[in-house]
């Protein structure tokens, strides 16, 4: 059970109702490092890096500003899942998305990438959801995917990267000016190097033996 204030919401409109996760500021537990009340918008960050990258791993999340119930927080669209299927039972998971998840979690410097936080729609695709706990300057890298420890990085998935890291650099671009509101500078300046260094090393990374690089508990 997460210790932050997660509520399932629903958005009505007169032509549809969506549900999402709502995840008031308000609601976070303070964490000795990373900044108080940060965390519904490092989640914001992860869908915004997400659809740079092309990848469609994060589902749609916005900041809700607007004064709510519990205040200003993360929205994600909700994804209509079997929540006893995760990442380290699932079946048949493409290569190519594992790839892509483990190279994300890698720019986004994700501190606890919990099989639960892997989740399948109804055509088993992944979708990630969980990142209040991502982008921190230091190095946090947490996760249980490992899969392709040694392996060199395809071609196809470090040009992607290398776009991702070109386009960071262009401040004009809407959603990097709103990455940078999300973030601080010394953050952002840490997706770049991440990046940079997987692009410059082209192996994805083993677990560091004096450190805990996996999350607890696994699930």
């Amino acid at each position: 059970m997460g210790s932050n204030a997660t509520f399932l919401a629903e958005l009505l409109t007169p032509e549809l109702t969506i549900q999402a996760i709502y995840k008031p500021s308000n609601g976070e537990r303070p964490l000795w490092d990373f900044p108080d009340f940060t965390l519904a918008q490092r989640e914001v960050a992860a869908f915004i890096v997400s659809f740079l990258l092309k990848w469609n791993l994060v589902p749609p999340t916005i900041f809700r500003s607007q004064p709510a119930i519990y205040g200003k927080g993360s929205l994600q669209l909700f994804i209509e899942h079997d929540p006893a299927i995760h990442y380290l039972n699932a079946k048949n998971v493409d290569n190519t998305e594992i790839m892509k998840i483990i190279l994300f979690d890698i720019l986004i410097n994700n501190a606890d990438r919990k099989s639960g936080h892997v989740i399948f729609d109804s055509q088993n695709k992944p979708w990630l959801i969980d990142h209040g706990l991502c982008f921190n300057q230091d190095y946090k890298y947490r996760t249980v995917i490992w899969d392709f420890s040694g392996e060199l990085i395809p071609e196809e998935r470090l040009k992607e990267i290398s776009q991702f890291l070109h386009l960071l650099n262009k401040k004009n671009i809407r959603l990097v000016s709103k990455l940078n509101m999300l973030l601080s500078k010394v953050e952002i300046k840490s997706i770049l190097e991440r990046g940079q260094r997987l692009i410059n090393s082209g192996k994805f990374p083993y677990p560091e033996p004096n450190r805990r690089s996996y999350p607890w508990p696994p699930i």
